[in-house]
C-alpha cells in the first residue's frame, strides 16, 4: 500500500489509543507501517509536525459527522452544546485533549468552527472582543478540564491508581487538611457533572457582563 500523509496520521491515531502520547515515536509508526523510520520524514520533519496534522484530522473528523455548534438555541445554549461536543470529541482518543491542546491546525477548519459561535454571540449584543474572550474562555477550559480527566483515567473506565480516592485519603493529613480531604470526591468523582458545573458557572459570569452593558 502506498506510504502518504493520511495513512500515516490515522495510523499514528491508531497507534495513540494503544500506547499513548509519550510513547508515539516516529519509529514506533514506522515499525507498525512496516517501513523504515527515514521514510517517515519525507512527509513530516518531526514529531511536532505529526502531531499538528493528527490535531488537525481529529478535528476534521469532528466536523464532519454531526454539526456540533448548533445555530438553535441561544448563543448558551449553542456554546454548552458546542463544548460539550468537543469534550467527546478529546475523550474519543487517549490523550485526546494533550494532542490538540496547543497544536496548530493546518488548514481551515478551527475557523469554520469559530464563525457561527462567534456571530451567536455577536448577534446577541457582545463586541467582537467579548465574543472572541468568551469563545476561547469555554474553549480553554474544555481543553484543560479534558487534560486533567484524562489524567485520572488514560483510558475510558480505568482510573489510574494514583488517583483512587482510598489511596487519596490514606496519603493525607485530616487534621491539617480536612477541606483538601473532602474535596476529593467533586475533584475526582463524576466528571460528567465536574464539567457541567464548571461550564455553567463560566457561562453565567459571561451572561453576566453582557447583561451589565
Amino acid at each position: 500500500m502506498r506510504l502518504d500523509r493520511e495513512r500515516v496520521i490515522r495510523t499514528a491515531l491508531g497507534l495513540l489509543n494503544k500506547v499513548g502520547l509519550e510513547r508515539l515515536t516516529l519509529r514506533r509508526i514506522a515499525r507498525e507501517l512496516s517501513v523504515q523510520a527515514p521514510a517517515l520524514y519525507w512527509h513530516f520533519k518531526n514529531k511536532q509536525e505529526l502531531l499538528d496534522e493528527m490535531a488537525t484530522m481529529m478535528f476534521k473528523d469532528f466536523l464532519s459527522g454531526a454539526m456540533p455548534f448548533s445555530s438553535d438555541g441561544s448563543w448558551s445554549e449553542s456554546m454548552a452544546g458546542s463544548m460539550r461536543a468537543l469534550r467527546r470529541m478529546l475523550l474519543g482518543y487517549r490523550d485526546g485533549a494533550k494532542v490538540f491542546g496547543g497544536t496548530y491546525l493546518t488548514d481551515d477548519t478551527l475557523l469554520e468552527s469559530m464563525e457561527l459561535p462567534l456571530r451567536k454571540l455577536t448577534d446577541a449584543g457582545f463586541s467582537l472582543r467579548e465574543a472572541v474572550c468568551s469563545w476561547t474562555t469555554v474553549y480553554s477550559y474544555t481543553i484543560g478540564f479534558v487534560i486533567e480527566e484524562q489524567a485520572v483515567y488514560p483510558r475510558p473506565g480505568e482510573r489510574d491508581k494514583r488517583y483512587d480516592p482510598s489511596r487519596r485519603a490514606r496519603r493525607i493529613d485530616a487534621k491539617k487538611f480536612p477541606l483538601a480531604l473532602a474535596a476529593g470526591k467533586h475533584a475526582f468523582g463524576n466528571f460528567d457533572q465536574s464539567f457541567e458545573n464548571g461550564l455553567q458557572m463560566i457561562l453565567s459570569g459571561i451572561g453576566q457582563s453582557l447583561r451589565r452593558k
